[in-house]
Formats: structure tokens, sequence, C-alpha cells
């Protein structure tokens, strides 16, 4: 009696985890954990009272003999229980995060893709797990938010990740599994002392919890109370960091001389927190504010960050990626001499007759978007005569006379006045008709590109990715 109560127990926390939500993904290795996880969600959809439609999705690390004979039992194990199963195969690059780091990189990257709009995915880690990746935290010389470990619901770029087996034992899971006589595959690598996870499954937390039997539950609490703090802490710099943060996303450094370092480090650790990266270092914080924030005013300091770079211009802190592609080729675009009227009608705009069209849009390379000719808004040029070839092209030189001054500027003067970060310039778009620069996309139209009152004209988009 007290274990059918204990079962109905864990099918009743987690059914209550999952009220508002119709569309579950579950990460299935087809080991113990996520066999546990499936089979409960199996035993709720099953039920009367629940209705969710339940997808698996397994991935293959292809780093062991058996991986192959994994996929055909999640295969069979999924058809049995009538549940759609996604096989997805990934390529683990070592090189930066070691085979465990890897191999988690490419887990939530195949997850994000394959998430659809509203699904929540689940996942399948336990109180023990919780355990192992704060002692691994504690390793690290990890803060509040690297204690706090993993979150029972956290956000996953535009889905949500639910734990819902957190607060359960890895006891209770096998306990379950008998009682249901699960069958699942055990990974031989998690024998391997040699990760450190497995170090500390095998060799360190018996002895713990030897002596200590609930420490598990202890470390659960201490990583739930860390992850509060981390929260209130958020809480109370958000107002100041909205205040610090422009629409691009880059920061203001002109106010952090005015904090305390501890409060300066939390706003870069929270700012970076929102663009999505992982939570720096005190060391790349020291580094951070003492080789860029601090560096001259007129040097164009960078620090290398994972794969991003960070960059100051302006008293600004910008978060770039790391390969900032140099482009110097010309790019004809097909526009074709003669437009065609697809309908004997004109549009008239702002004094500014334009033909309706069918204009092929141009795709700009490094995956700078898209430049569109459309019917309205944007930057309004002179259409190109019959003997003038369009063409786009990056890198600005010499002196340029743009619209409504009456002298010329060389091109770096410009760029300055115009506060473009000395990185973009080069990726700008430059409209050229034959060798006459008309105009740099979204940032200023030439003399050579102005529109004489009556004349058909175009207007110019540029749809960035």
């Amino acid at each position: 009696m007290q274990q059918i109560n204990k079962e109905a127990i864990l099918l009743q926390h987690v059914e209550k985890q999952l009220a508002g939500y119709t569309n579950l993904l579950v990460g299935f290795s087809g080991g113990l954990d996520s066999t546990v996880l499936l089979h409960i969600l199996t035993q709720i959809r099953d039920s009367k009272h629940s209705a969710f439609y339940l997808r698996a999705i397994h991935i293959n690390h292809r780093l062991s003999q058996d991986a192959d004979s994994w996929v055909k039992h999640c295969e069979y194990q999924c058809k049995q229980w009538r549940i759609s199963l996604i096989i997805v195969p990934v390529q683990i690059d070592v090189r930066n995060h070691g085979i465990e780091g890897a191999a988690r990189v490419a887990r939530y990257q195949v997850f994000t893709k394959h998430l659809a709009t509203k699904e929540i995915l689940l996942t399948a880690q336990h109180q023990d797990d919780q355990c192992e990746t704060f002692l691994l935290a504690l390793k690290r010389g990890s803060g509040p938010a690297g204690l706090s470990s993993m979150a029972r619901l956290t956000t996953l770029i535009k889905n949500q990740l639910l734990r819902p087996l957190l607060t359960y034992s890895r006891a209770d899971l096998v306990s379950y599994a008998q009682k249901h006589q699960l069958y699942y595959v055990e990974d031989k690598s998690n024998q391997n002392t040699r990760f450190d996870r497995n170090f500390l499954r095998l060799q360190i937390l018996p002895l713990l919890q030897q002596r200590w039997p609930y420490f598990a539950q202890a470390t659960a609490r201490s990583a739930r109370l860390c992850a509060e703090q981390e929260q209130l802490l958020y809480e109370l710099l958000t107002p100041i960091l909205d205040k610090l943060q422009y629409s691009d996303g880059s920061l203001s450094t002109k106010e952090l001389f005015y904090f305390s370092e501890v409060k300066r480090n939390a706003l870069l650790r929270h700012w970076l927190f929102r663009q999505g990266v992982t939570m720096p270092t005190y060391k790349q914080l020291q580094q951070l504010w003492k080789e860029v924030i601090l560096a001259r005013v007129d040097a164009n300091p960078h620090l290398q960050y994972g794969q991003y770079q960070l960059r100051r211009f302006r008293q600004r802190l910008y978060l770039l990626t790391s390969k900032i592609e140099i482009l110097k080729q010309i790019l004809l675009w097909p526009i074709k001499k003669k437009l065609t009227i697809e309908h004997p009608s004109y549009l008239v705009i702002k004094n500014i007759t334009i033909q309706k069209t069918s204009i092929e849009d141009l795709v700009l390379p490094a995956n700078l978007g898209i430049l569109k000719l459309l019917a309205a808004g944007g930057q309004q040029i002179r259409m190109p005569t019959s003997d003038e070839i369009v063409s786009i092209r990056f890198g600005l030189q010499g002196k340029v006379k743009i619209l409504g001054r009456h002298y010329s500027l060389q091109s770096k003067k410009l760029w300055q006045e115009l506060n473009v970060p000395p990185w973009e310039r080069n990726r700008i778009p430059l409209l050229y008709f034959n060798e006459r620069l008309i105009a740099a996309i979204d940032m200023f139209i030439t003399q050579e590109g102005q529109i004489k009152t009556g004349e058909q004209g175009w207007h110019l988009h540029w749809i960035k990715n």
C-alpha cells in the first residue's frame, strides 16, 4: 500500500507541473532516468483526465559502439508506448568543452532546433544529478549563479525546459522501474571515473551519503537558496540594466564608474546573461574592465570571450560573434534595365512616381540580410539610367559628399560622425550606379543619388538578419 501511495504521489507531482502545457517533447536517451519519465508521462496521458500531445527525441552522439542498438531500443520502446520519436545523429566537437561539455552543447542545440512553437522540453535529471552539478560548480569556484545548479523550470531560447523529477532520487527511479519491469539501456562509459561526474557519482557521493544520508537533499536546498538569491539580485538590477542597455543590446559604460566593483561586476554578468552567453569568471571580468573599458579613448580594444568578442566604442560595450568577416566583393544586383510593369498603374508617394515592378531581391553575403526594392518607406533614391550598372560594394574609401551637406568628408571622419563602430563599417552595403556612389544602405544618400521632383524613384530596404 505504501508503494502504491508513493507512486501515486509521484504521478500527481509530475502531472501538477504539466498544468497548462499541451505539447511535450521529452529528451529520451533510453537510460533509466528518461525511461522512467517517459513511462510516467504515458501513464498520465492515458488517464481520463489528462490530454496532451507527447513526442520524444533521441540524440545519437555516436560515442559508443552500442549507439546504434540504443537507437533501436528507443524506437521499439516508443512504438510500444505509441509515442512519436525523432532520431538525430550529431557530431561532437570536443576541442572547447571536452567530451561531456561538447555532448551537452550538442544536445541542447538539437533540442532548440526541433522544439515546436509553444512546445515544452522535458528532461529527466533527478536529485542526485543536482547534487553532482552543485559539487562540480563548487569545484570550479562558481558563485551563486553556478551553485544554483539546475532550475526546475527555465527558458530555452523561445521555449521552456522543465525537469519534473528534480526532487526525486535515483533510488526512487530505480524502485519505480523495478515495479513496472521497465527495460532500459546501460551506458558502459558511466563506469569510467575519468569523467568528473562519474568520479563523483561512483566514489565521492556514496561516502557522503553513508556519513550524511540526507546530503543530496541538503545540497538541493542550498542550490535552491542560491537560485533564489540570484533571482532576487536579477530583479534588483533589472531597472538599472534597462537604463544602461541600448536597443541594439550594447551597454553604456559611462555609468559603471559610479558603482562599486561588486555592483559593477554583477551588472556586467547579468548583461551577458541577457545576451544568452555563459557567465564570465572573475578573471574575465577583471580583464574586461582593465583591458577594454579602461582602454585609452582612441583605442579599439577587444577581449576574446569564447566564441564571442567584447568590444568598446564611444563608451558603449558590444558583444559580437568572433568571426567578423571583411567583405570586399562586388555584387551585381539582378535589376532589369527595362522595368517590367506588372499592372498598368503607378504609385505616387510624396511626389515620387514609382512603377509597380518585378525586381529580384539581393541576398547579401556573411548573413547580412536581404536588400529589397519596395513601393514605400526606406531610402528614396533616383533610378539608374539605361547605361548604368547597379552593384553593391563594401568598404567606403575616399571623400564622400552626402545629401544635405555643402562639403565632402573623408570616409573615416564620416563614419565617426555617424557613430558607426569600426567593425561595422566594412559590413554596410554601398549602392553604386557604375562607379558613382549612390547610398550607404540605411545610413546616407549621396548627391549623386538624389531624386528630382517628378522623377521615378526607388525605395531601398535592408532587412537585416
